[in-house]
Order: structure tokens, then C-alpha cells, then sequence
């Protein structure tokens, strides 16, 4: 899957975006949402390795793309079907120093308009950390709506949290 936006360009990893990846990756801050730690130079090649594998989109594989502003990998997609029907689960992660410019809405709404269309997906959701109120945020911008929010239903990082389920089906679409 490739997609080209008014700005971005939206494709799986190439070996060229290690040191990119690995930037976004590496921050404290920016990984304390997700379910891992930040990746130290010890774990970079054994996690950036499995994005690179990640080229395609079904029922058995992950598709992780890299989102690219001119010239330099500022974000990451992830796609997987879910064990629902037609149901696809989207995570993603974007480099700070680019926040608050709509990188991150430009390019998950080019993604799930693909989703829909393209492989006649019946239903996307995204599970975040509660706390993670940049991430709700994005996702009601792109058209998703709370469906769900669980008190203290994951263990991570050696804390309760609380988490949001957002989803969404093609009649969801901003017009």
C-alpha cells in the first residue's frame, strides 16, 4: 500500500528509515502512551527489523507504514484485522517536532478513506491509553467516536490505566 497526500507520502518502511524511526522511537515522551518502552540502541534493529517485514495488509499480517514529509519519516501506521469480521485495528505514532501542523490527521484520513474503499473493510477501531488525550482527540478529527472507555483494564508499565476504544464505519466519513 502506497498513498500520497497534499503533503505526505504514506508507504511501507525502506532500510533508508532507520535513523528516522529510530528518533521517533527513542523519546521518552512519545512512547509513554505506548505499550513498550522507548527503544534504546541495544533493541533498534531487532524492532526496526519487524517493520520492514511488515509490507502488506491481511488476515495472517500487520502492515506498518512509515509517514514521510519531505523527505524525512515523521510517522508511523499500523494496520491489522482484528479477530471480527472485516474489523481492522489502527495504531500510530508520530515524531513530536511535527505536531500541530495536521500531519497526523492528513494522513489517517487518507488511510482509512484507503481502507474502506479499497479493501471493503466494515469497521475500524483504535484502542489508546485514556490518558493519551492528543490521541482521542485525533481520532474524533478523523470521524471516530468513543465507544468505550474501560477503568483500569491494562497493566502497563507497572500502572492501572485506563483505556478508550474509538471505531468507526464508512458512514462515519466526514462528508
Amino acid at each position: 500500500m502506497q498513498l500520497k497526500t497534499k503533503r505526505l507520502s504514506i508507504r511501507p518502511f525502506e532500510d533508508k528509515d532507520g535513523e528516522d524511526t529510530f528518533e521517533i522511537y527513542r523519546d521518552e515522551e512519545t512512547c509513554r502512551f505506548l505499550l513498550h518502552e522507548a527503544w534504546t540502541e541495544a533493541d533498534f534493529a531487532e524492532y526496526f527489523k519487524k517493520k520492514l517485514a511488515r509490507r502488506k495488509l491481511d488476515k495472517d499480517s500487520m502492515l506498518d507504514l512509515a509517514v514521510e514529509y519531505d523527505g524525512k519519516v515523521i510517522g508511523n501506521i499500523n494496520v491489522f484485522y482484528t479477530e471480527m469480521r472485516d474489523t481492522v485495528e489502527i495504531g500510530y505514532v508520530f515524531n513530536k517536532k511535527y505536531t500541530g501542523h495536521g500531519y497526523a490527521k492528513e494522513a489517517l484520513s487518507a488511510l482509512v478513506n484507503i481502507l474502506f474503499k479499497d479493501y471493503a473493510v466494515h469497521r475500524i477501531q483504535a484502542k489508546l491509553d485514556a490518558r493519551n488525550l492528543a490521541s482521542a482527540k485525533l481520532c474524533e478529527s478523523i470521524g471516530m467516536r468513543r465507544e468505550a472507555h474501560f477503568i483500569q483494564d491494562y497493566w502497563t508499565k507497572g500502572e492501572w490505566t485506563d483505556s478508550y476504544i474509538y471505531g468507526m464505519l464508512e458512514s462515519d466519513l466526514p462528508s
